[in-house]
């Protein structure tokens, strides 16, 4: 009787370790039944998803993200949705227009997989086509201390699989993001963002660079292509000028009333900055410059080294010498 007793625990003791080991939720806490699912099945059997599904099913985008994909979705919290629709003066989801929420879904959504260990820092493309010009939008991916998107929203929860992707979930809605968006939000511009800032407090070129409407009477309008110098491109500058200098400076790195996309360019192309004087673009660049730019005061070995930020109201290219306009005007 003891040796029975002694393995009928022995069993019990089996079955209970091979149970435990089922239920587990290594698999980003989602249940076994579930790790078969596709994106939205994910959402619908996450409780703090609910809003996003709501959002989805309004926007019509259920089947789209039912598709093969591969997709990845940076997917908003409740409180993430609460907190955006407060924001932007909306009393319910009913509130915001389709297309609007539509746009701002997609720009959730990025094409093929991509897990957190094989994200890195940069830029990649969302399905949103709310950027100027109905361009694809951009996402900056900040890894530097875990995942940061648009410089707003965190992932907190990563690498939920799919059958047709991956899932990270965020803790704010990303919405469309403008130019001033990246500034703030890359590090490489941290100085351009302090000139832009504190260094010249008698212009608001914040809230210029924000608008995504008609001007406010200046003549000043989006779309802007803005000319976006490094922190290097400043360091390499014998002193930051005073204000009123700086100011012209900063105006004659933003073209207005035009989303002009690397593909948009032609050797010799000018075009009029915010400040007046002209640049011109001259293809191919040298070295590994994708083009070169001539400034006002006439230098022409000013490098564009990244092309095509887009942001919902112009789009961004990355200079690694600051312009400088006629200084004879």
């Amino acid at each position: 009787m003891k040796t029975t007793s002694k393995l009928l625990k022995f069993f019990l003791f089996v079955f209970a370790v091979v149970l435990m080991g089922s239920c587990s939720d290594d698999d980003g806490n989602i249940p076994i039944e579930q790790q078969d699912s596709d994106i939205v099945d994910l959402a619908i059997a996450t409780d703090d998803l609910s809003i996003l599904v709501a959002a989805l099913q309004r926007a019509d985008l259920v089947s789209a993200l039912q598709a093969d994909g591969p997709f990845t979705v940076f997917a908003p919290t409740n409180a993430a949705f609460e907190a955006f629709l407060n924001a932007n003066n909306f009393a319910s989801l009913e509130d915001v227009p389709v297309e609007i929420l539509t746009q701002v879904l997609l720009n959730h959504v990025v094409s093929g997989e991509f897990t957190s260990g094989s994200l890195s820092s940069g830029y990649v493309s969302s399905l949103s086509t709310a950027g100027a010009g109905g361009n694809n939008l951009s996402l900056f991916i900040n890894t530097s201390s875990g995942v940061t998107i648009n410089g707003i929203s965190d992932v907190i929860t990563a690498d939920v699989d799919a059958t047709n992707g991956v899932v990270h979930i965020v803790d704010a809605v990303i919405d469309i993001p403008t130019v001033v968006t990246f500034a703030v939000a890359d590090p490489n511009f941290s100085t351009l963002v302090s000139a832009l800032t504190e260094l010249t407090p008698n212009t608001d070129f914040a809230g210029i660079l924000s608008r995504t409407e008609g001007g406010n009477g200046d003549g000043i309008d989006p779309d802007f292509t803005v000319f976006a110098p490094t922190n290097a491109a400043f360091d390499a500058l014998p002193s930051i000028p005073d204000e009123p200098v700086l100011t012209q400076v900063l105006l004659h790195h933003v073209v207005g009333g035009a989303n002009v996309r690397s593909g948009d360019l032609t050797d010799g192309i000018t075009a009029a900055t915010l400040e007046g004087d002209d640049i011109t673009i001259n293809l191919p660049g040298t070295g590994d410059n994708i083009a070169d730019v001539t400034d006002g005061s006439g230098t022409s070995d000013i490098g564009i080294i990244a092309v095509d930020v887009q942001a919902g109201n112009g789009v961004i290219h990355v200079l690694n010498k600051v312009m400088i306009p006629d200084t004879n005007n």
